[in-house]
């Protein structure tokens, strides 16, 4: 018979928080095994101490190493992937003997903590069971005296280890937050927090529930003094509007749009439209960005669009974010609209050229309810998709040109193909936007097979995928020799026309000129 393991959650560092369960597996355990540190004490063996009985083995498994910095062939992560095979090797030998292992973890074992390693490790092989126990933020929390969320806020748990951009971000775009990991991370997390627009209402708490526990503003904690066991919170009510929006509090919330008569007869606000804007963001370096479009986004409040394209917006202090998915372009125009028409500085972002299959077509079509007759709306133009894979290969679209899109959500296929034979009939070079999807896997050979039609094989094409990003391919083909296979929702194509070439350094480009 082997043993049972048992990951048992000690709480935030008050041995009172317990749990009645914890104690009764660590008060009869045969083995009782804990991480620490080297040349520290285990806090989780603090906590437990008194519950600990006389006659029970003891297993320390010492980390080899705390910080990124070893001499460990395979690096910080080798080094803790040995000890995790050696300390479980340890604790098998008495599993395997019949002893009861109970594994002591730090406020909750699935939280943040080292028992998870044990458990990949060895729960497939021996009977094993979990006990939950009062994780550090929730006993933080306690400490602040400050509701987390409320309602339908959501909270969201971040390392500090991120990298800034990032957290600054989620923190944004968060109602609650939990920065966990601080120590010398702490500086690059106040500066996210004022990027984000919360410091003033992030609460910094060291040593929750046990000897020594500090809370205070975080623009007040000096750096210096951050050890690891602390955290930081920033509660649903510190985000812009949240707490109005969600509970009730009318003079600062905007009207949403599913409060309104279907009419739009309610009266007029009090405050005047803002302009909406509705911003190409190119189709990814910052260098494609337009000056112009830079300096508007660095002027309004609110900034929406689809998920992706948001978070090329960069973090600053005053700036919400509204993300949304792939399909709901009216949904996210009338979301802005109604926040400029409340007098909110607003920008709708599109990557690319936003009147290209961008956001602009579907703020002016929602723009026609007469609720938002009012609503000035400027589009400022970007660098579209294919101005940047037609300037990478050359001059493809020197000539006369025609843009489609090959997704048939918003039309129907039939008239897809008749477009394709249009332009194929007209000898147009041909761009082509959304080839392929996740969904949509046979429209690129149904059009290549269209093109042939009224092409010649020998037509050159150009597919260029992620132009402008770290992973960038440019590849000149031929339309008989195009694989479909090979097209993803990250390519856009250039079909050329018959005067269409490709010179002796491998630039493409159609003459201005056609013949008789």
């Amino acid at each position: 018979m082997t043993g049972r393991f048992h990951g048992v959650g000690v709480g935030p560092g008050d041995p009172e928080l317990i749990t009645l369960k914890a104690a009764r597996l660590i008060g009869s355990a045969d083995v009782v095994a804990y991480h620490a540190g080297v040349r520290k004490e285990s806090n989780a063996r603090r906590i437990a101490a008194s519950l600990i009985p006389p006659t029970a083995v003891e297993e320390r498994l010492v980390y080899p190493v705390t910080t990124g910095v070893t001499d460990h062939p395979g690096g910080y992560a080798g080094a803790l992937a040995d000890f995790y095979e050696e300390s479980a090797a340890r604790l098998a030998a008495h599993l395997d003997a019949g002893r009861d292992v109970v594994l002591l973890s730090e406020g909750d074992p699935l939280f943040y903590g080292s028992y998870m390693y044990m458990h990949d490790r060895l729960s497939e092989r021996y009977e094993t069971e979990i006990v939950p126990g009062v994780p550090a933020f929730a006993a933080a929390t306690a400490v602040a005296a400050a509701p987390l969320v409320r309602q339908t806020d959501v909270l969201t748990v971040l390392p500090g280890t991120l990298p800034e951009p990032e957290l600054a971000r989620r923190l944004a775009d968060t109602d609650a937050a939990v920065v966990m990991k601080l120590g010398r991370t702490f500086p690059a997390v106040r500066r996210a927090l004022e990027a984000a627009g919360r410091l003033e209402h992030a609460v910094y708490v060291e040593r929750a529930s046990m000897e020594g526990e500090r809370r205070m503003p975080v623009a007040e904690v000096d750096p210096d003094t951050v050890p690891y066991f602390s955290l930081i919170l920033v509660t649903g009510d510190s985000r812009n509007g949240t707490r109005s929006r969600r509970h009730g509090d009318q003079d600062t919330a905007p009207a949403r749009a599913e409060d309104r008569t279907p009419e739009g007869a309610e009266a007029r606000p009090a405050v005047p439209a803002a302009e909406l804007l509705v911003v190409g963001l190119g189709p990814g370096p910052e260098a494609w960005l337009t000056p112009e479009a830079t300096a508007a986004l660095a002027e309004v409040d609110h900034v929406v669009g689809y998920g992706p394209y948001v978070d090329r917006v960069p973090q600053r202090p005053g700036l919400t974010r509204h993300a949304s998915g792939n399909t709901v372009e009216i949904d996210r125009a009338r979301l802005a609209l109604e926040l400029a028409r409340n007098g909110e500085r607003v920008a709708v972002v599109s990557g690319g050229d936003a009147g290209v299959f961008g956001m602009a077509t579907a703020v002016l079509e929602a723009a026609e309810d007469p609720a938002y007759q009012e609503v000035p709306v400027r589009v400022l133009p970007g660098v579209s998709a294919v101005q940047a894979v037609a300037a990478r290969a050359g001059a493809p679209i020197g000539g006369d040109f025609a843009v489609m899109s090959l997704s048939d959500r918003l039309k129907p296929w039939e008239v897809v193909e008749r477009r394709l034979r249009a332009v194929a009939e007209a000898d147009l070079v041909l761009a082509v936007y959304n080839p392929a999807s996740r969904s949509r896997t046979e429209q690129i050979a149904t059009a290549r097979r269209v093109l042939l039609e009224h092409r010649k094989p020998e037509t050159v094409v150009v597919v260029g995928r992620d132009v402008g990003r770290a992973g960038e391919e440019l590849t000149v083909t031929t339309l008989g020799e195009l694989d479909p296979a090979t097209i993803d929702m990250l390519c856009l194509l250039v079909v050329g026309a018959s005067g269409t070439r490709v010179s002796a350094t491998g630039r493409v480009w159609t003459p201005r000129w056609v013949k008789p």
